[in-house]
């Protein structure tokens, strides 16, 4: 598993403790992690929150040649509005954790020329499912009766 993909386990591992939603996000910029992030919707009561917002949030402001250098990870495939933001600021490659769980706009990501890895590991996976049993509500809640 990438190392950087480990970063963004350890950031939905946190959520998750929080009593969060355990998605997790780095944004990773010439070998170094300028973003970290964790889906806080629950923490914050917040609307945007999720893994990547946080990562993307948490990076500050960057010049557009920096995310234009960068790779995103993620531990599960990124949403419509995650995949707005990816798109907006020039992310060419995004390396996903699993899609099993959700299914993200990993189509238009491609279309638009991002490099997409999808690397279906399984801590990702068992994150997700267990936390999708224990918790269904929070997670109609936050995506999964959108699609």
């Amino acid at each position: 598993m990438p190392a950087f993909l480990q970063a963004a386990i350890a950031e939905a591992q946190a959520g998750l403790a929080e009593g969060g939603i355990p998605i997790g996000s780095v944004i990773v910029h010439a070998g170094r992690i300028i973003g970290r992030g964790r889906n806080r919707r629950v923490q914050k009561g917040s609307a945007i929150l999720h893994g990547e917002m946080d990562a993307f949030e948490n990076a500050g402001r960057q010049p557009a040649q920096v995310y234009r250098e960068c790779v995103l990870y993620t531990t599960l495939s990124p949403c419509a509005m995650c995949s707005g933001a990816i798109l907006l600021y020039g992310i060419p490659k995004v390396v996903i954790g699993e899609n099993r769980s959700f299914m993200g706009e990993e189509a238009l990501l491609r279309d638009r020329g991002v490099e997409v890895e999808v690397v279906q590991d399984e801590t990702c996976i068992a994150l997700m499912r267990g936390f999708i049993a224990a918790r269904p509500g929070l997670w109609n809640e936050d995506i999964g009766e959108m699609h």
